[in-house]
């Protein structure tokens, strides 16, 4: 094994992203609707605005349904109290001044009511049969309503079967609660109520105002904070908004910009991805050109060639003859220029090689076989690595058969080329020597180059200066490295270095 490969494992071993609209160079982009676009910013404070504008509704809702409900029990709890109380007194029967039995109704109303101070929202009063129909007696302390009841309203309350119920009065809404008054010397037929009343109106109207200026409240809030999520939308989008300016920047004359990576969110691995995308993007473009560039200069000289010489060409039959064959020749070396073109071009591609464990000696034997039948020479197979490799076989093959075609052809027939393998610790070397003339100095550093030959490196002679240029892509496919150990009439070893595991982009 030659020495140029005998120290290289160690540094082989650390080598290693319905409608169209036009894009910005007036093209259909297909898959974009067409309509109004919603900025995304809009959206989502349009979107928490409206989750912010359901939660403050749900506890407006809440809020005044516990309000009207507390009011109720309030409501009827304070009637429940002044039944309670005149009942305990109707039942006792004995005026508190004197201590001496009450057995008429309208003494007993008299003497409960004038030591009643109702709120301003409450009403009490007496309700008794007469002869000449309802009379009643209402507390002493009087509210500023008006609470003057008509016959027809009291009639209906001591005759309805319900003790308790609401009516609507001058005042507003009445909410009432009645205490019958049987006779003393019995029966079961009241002939006098006592009624506790209360205007429920006042006191909605305090809810009402607290639920107001809840909702006055939930209404700045749901203001600012759809003014903060505004800022704070355009805050966390500001890099998204950078990617969609820089993209609309990309030409394809200028794809070198770049986005500066801030921070380590997801916005930050959205930039991460999009300068990911940009190399690619850029790679492909940079491979097309150069396959428009080389195919363009290397083309040219053939087909100059034969045009040229279908246009001086005669009548004479074997003129004619050496014209086909000239042509022929140039047609055949057009087509070797585009079959490597294009796989110069694919070695960008992601599936450019397909890695799999390959047993070495298997693979070298088969690359001994097939290189021994390009040309008549001295083949020898002078090493074997032993152990398997995670290569593509196929590709390093392909890379083997370009170095054994550059040796023959600085060769002459009967001359020793040999060819090898190994495996060290951490990656695996083929190669190829020859007894040629050698490379010139300076040569080491270009001669991979495209287009590029040994020597002087001039573009004439035969082939086009593709072959090891070739093996450069795809010893870099495998994350390897290509070598060469050369003096001026010594011959030349060329060969290169894959990492065992290595394989994958």
């Amino acid at each position: 094994m030659p020495d140029v490969f005998a120290t290289q494992d160690d540094a082989a071993a650390g080598t290693g992203d319905d409608g169209s609209a036009p894009d910005g160079a007036g093209r259909p982009v297909p898959g974009r609707r067409r309509g109004t676009r919603i900025p995304a910013r809009l959206q989502i404070t349009g979107w928490l605005a409206a989750v912010m504008a359901a939660g403050l509704a749900t506890v407006v809702l809440l809020v005044a349904e516990l309000e009207y409900r507390a009011i109720d029990e309030r409501v009827n709890a304070a009637l429940a109290q002044d039944a309670e109380e005149f009942r305990r007194f109707a039942e006792a029967g004995l005026d508190p001044a004197t201590g001496r039995a009450v057995t008429d109704p309208g003494d007993l109303f008299y003497r409960h009511l004038s030591s009643q101070y109702p709120d301003n929202a409450e009403i009490m009063l007496g309700i008794r049969e007469t002869a000449n129909g309802l009379d009643s007696i209402r507390q002493a302390y009087e509210t500023f309503r008006d609470v003057r009841l008509s016959d027809e309203l009291l009639r209906d309350i001591v005759s309805r079967d319900d003790v308790t119920g609401t009516v609507e009065t001058p005042a507003g809404e009445l909410r009432w609660l009645r205490v019958e008054v049987l006779p003393r010397q019995g029966g079961d037929e009241a002939e006098a109520w006592f009624v506790s009343g209360y205007f429920v109106d006042e006191v909605r109207a305090e809810a009402g105002a607290t639920v107001r200026t809840l909702i006055g409240v939930s209404a700045v809030a749901l203001v600012l904070a759809a003014g903060l999520s505004w800022l704070v939308a355009g805050q966390i989008l500001a890099p998204v908004n950078t990617v969609r300016k820089a993209a609309g920047r990309l030409t394809e004359a200028d794809l070198t910009r770049r986005i500066r990576v801030e921070g380590r969110d997801d916005v930050a691995a959205l930039a991460e991805q999009f300068n990911a995308m940009l190399d690619r993007l850029e790679r492909a473009f940079d491979t097309r050109r150069q396959f428009l560039d080389d195919a363009g200069h290397e083309l040219r000289t053939p087909i100059t060639i034969v045009r040229g010489n279908l246009e001086l060409m005669g009548d004479d039959p074997e003129e004619r003859a050496e014209v086909v064959r000239l042509c022929t020749d140039e047609l055949d070396r057009m087509a070797r220029i585009v079959d490597d073109l294009l796989l110069l071009a694919k070695a960008e591609q992601p599936d450019f090689v397909r890695p799999e464990w390959t047993s070495v000696p298997e693979l070298t034997s088969d690359i001994d076989a097939k290189v021994r039948a390009i040309a008549p020479r001295a083949w020898t197979l002078e090493a074997i690595g032993e152990g398997d490799a995670r290569v593509d076989a196929q590709r390093v093959t392909q890379a083997m058969v370009q170095l054994a075609q550059n040796a023959v052809q600085h060769t002459t027939d009967g001359a020793s080329i040999r060819i090898g393998s190994a495996v060290g610790e951490h990656s695996v070397s083929f190669w190829v020597t020859d007894t040629g003339p050698g490379l010139a100095p300076g040569d080491e550093t270009r001669i991979f180059d495209r287009f590029v030959r040994g020597g002087s490196g001039a573009r004439d002679g035969t082939g086009a200066g593709l072959g090891l240029a070739i093996v450069t892509a795809i010893v870099d496919a495998h994350h390897g490295q290509v070598r060469v150990l050369s003096a001026p009439e010594e011959g030349a070893t060329f060969g290169f270095e894959i990492p065992l595991e290595g394989g994958d982009r």
